[in-house]
């Protein structure tokens, strides 16, 4: 490359970066606003998930409030149970604090 192609082709990635990332946040937008992203009163939600083992995990699910744990990964999967309701937690449907 010659000395005055240096600074053009800089602006040339610049400017194609930009448009990147441009057309990346329309499209994000695009999506929430077609409902594809996080919906606020959803039901079901994963809280967290622990890796036991290579094969087996141990995962926390948010269903209507309430929390279950669910061992999956080995021969079968395996309700380990509800568990019960978090005292310091705000009631479902309440506001946030």
């Amino acid at each position: 490359m010659t000395e005055s192609s240096l600074p053009t082709a800089a602006l040339t990635a610049i400017a194609a970066l930009l448009a990147v990332l441009a057309a990346l946040l329309l499209a994000g937008r695009a999506a929430r606003a077609a409902g594809m992203g996080a919906r606020p009163g959803k039901r079901l939600a994963v809280e967290e998930t622990l890796a036991l083992d290579g094969r087996r995990r141990l995962t926390l699910l948010r269903c209507e409030g309430r929390h279950l744990l669910l061992l999956t990964g080995g021969a079968q999967e395996v309700v380990v149970g509800w568990l019960p309701p978090d005292p310091a937690a705000p009631a479902p449907g309440a506001p946030p604090r």
